[in-house]
């Protein structure tokens, strides 16, 4: 009786649509209307994986250039995913100043296990991508 209780639970999260906070798979970032998004910043993450890239997300379209995030979006974002064949290169500073790193395709659910300088990580540090 005693396993068969945590084995329940396990079935039950799997079953339930939304339960499991995992960073999509970056073949499937798309639009509703089929065209492809290059990357999702969102502005949530958690020390368990499965409860990352949540909250709000911010897509950048291919191509797309801003030395300045929208407004809110500045130093908050804390997981992305990037898809393939695109690449993300982010900088510390608004105006593509600061320290700067490129993202290859794929999930970053926590940055902060990413460096950034000696004593720094990318977490809320974002503030300029292209």
């Amino acid at each position: 009786m005693s396993l068969l209780r945590p084995l329940l639970l396990a079935l039950a999260l799997v079953a339930v649509p939304g339960a499991q906070g995992t960073c999509p798979v970056p073949a499937d970032l798309k639009r509703e209307d089929g065209t492809r998004t290059c990357a999702k910043l969102y502005d949530k993450s958690d020390p368990y994986y499965d409860n990352c890239c949540r909250g709000a997300e911010l897509s950048v379209e291919p191509g797309a250039d801003l030395p300045f995030l929208p407004s809110g979006w500045a130093n908050t974002a804390s997981s992305l995913v990037v898809a393939p064949r695109c690449e993300l290169t982010v900088w510390s500073r608004a105006g593509k100043a600061g320290k700067t790193r490129k993202f290859s395709s794929g999930s970053y659910p926590r940055l902060e296990e990413l460096r950034l300088g000696i004593f720094g990580d990318w977490s809320n540090a974002i503030s300029a991508c292209y």
